[in-house]
């Protein structure tokens, strides 16, 4: 599955000037999981990522290049979680490493189930309020977390032992993104092109117009390597049948 490759080494790029502070994985380290939403009210919280209307991002892409995705780890661009004052722009990203899954409608439902992990992972003490329409991911930090240490550290290793549980995740890396407003918001751009290649990747498997000129996903099919012949393999199947 390479339709998100080009996303992933746009966004290495986009944030290799950024000063980054890397831990590799270890389960052991990973933050207390509730296994249930926590509600935090706002009279407890120490601050929120993405509150105060500041740019918020968060979007998953999958591969199967072993080079995008060397090794479990999490990675930091800006403030810790202990090191913030207040809130703060904030994104989180996904790369996943995959193995072979099959046919293209199997790989489309294992990409749908890594997605949903983000919906599954219940930090303690770190409230997560996602939007699937907008892309963004707002999190209500606990003075209490805080005062036991939380880190993104220990987050990003509760959601990489989350992502672990699906059989198809080889290798997952987190990146977490705070303080740099102008960056978070062009991962916001590139949210809504992660969540443009996944929507054409399902409108394809479901049967969309062969005019390709007239098609309004023409222009992800333009882009992104792979989409053409995956939608064309589709229609010589379909034909075929």
């Amino acid at each position: 599955m390479e339709l998100y490759d080009h996303i992933i080494a746009e966004t290495r790029a986009r944030l290799s000037g950024m000063t980054a502070r890397r831990w590799d994985y270890d389960e052991t380290s990973a933050w207390r999981d509730m296994g249930a939403s926590e509600l935090v009210l706002l009279r407890d919280a120490a601050f929120e990522l993405g509150g105060s209307g500041k740019p918020s991002a968060n979007f998953t892409c999958v591969t199967t290049d072993e080079r995008l995705v060397p090794r479990d780890e999490v990675l930091l661009c800006g403030r810790d979680l202990t090191e913030l004052q207040g809130d703060v722009p904030f994104a989180r990203l996904a790369f996943l490493l995959s193995d072979g899954i099959g046919d293209d409608e199997a790989a489309y439902q294992a990409i749908r189930d890594m997605e949903f992990v983000k919906y599954h992972v219940f930090p303690e003490g770190y409230m997560v309020r996602v939007s699937s329409e907008s892309n963004r991911e707002q999190v209500r930090v606990s003075r209490r977390a805080l005062a036991r240490g939380v880190s993104f550290r220990a987050v990003g290793a509760a959601y990489i032992r989350g992502f672990h549980k699906n059989p198809h995740v080889r290798r997952a890396q987190l990146i977490f993104v705070t303080d740099d407003g102008a960056a978070v918001a062009e991962l916001a751009r590139t949210a809504k092109k992660v969540d443009g290649v996944t929507r054409t990747l399902t409108r394809i498997l479901e049967g969309i117009p062969a005019d390709c000129g007239s098609c309004s996903l023409k222009p992800v099919c333009d882009e992104v390597e792979g989409m053409r012949e995956l939608h064309f393999g589709m229609r010589r199947k379909e034909a075929a049948t």
